[in-house]
């Protein structure tokens, strides 16, 4: 069955770093387009980052470039997201998923920022 487990989330002041990690198992993940999303309390989900199968490309979202880099191991089934220079609006769970997004939303993890 393919799931997806993250962790690494937390309470950081603004301006730390976090780093995530999402253990992926039951389905061929070197296949895969990967990518990390979050969701504010009370908002909609929003797409964070995403990188290719051979981790060759990756995109993100305007309000986390230049701060955030998503990487991958495909020995390990892991995709990370390390994530510098947090702000407050970081505050949300973390979600990995596949690229285009497929249903095997994890627990998520959640990350706070705040002083």
């Amino acid at each position: 069955q393919a799931q997806v487990v993250e962790s690494g989330g937390g309470l950081v002041q603004p301006g730390g770093s976090l780093r995530l990690s999402c253990a992926a198992s039951g389905f061929a993940f070197k296949y895969y387009d990967m990518s990390w999303h979050r969701q504010p309390l009370g908002k909609e989900r929003e797409l964070v980052a995403s990188i290719s199968n051979n981790g060759g490309s990756t995109n993100y979202a305007d309000s986390v470039k230049g701060r955030f880099t998503i990487s991958r191991d495909n020995a390990k089934t892991t995709v990370y997201l390390q994530m510098n220079s947090l702000k407050p609006e970081d505050t949300a769970v973390y979600y990995c998923n596949t690229d285009p997004i497929t249903n095997i939303w994890g627990q998520g993890t959640q990350v706070t920022v705040s002083s």
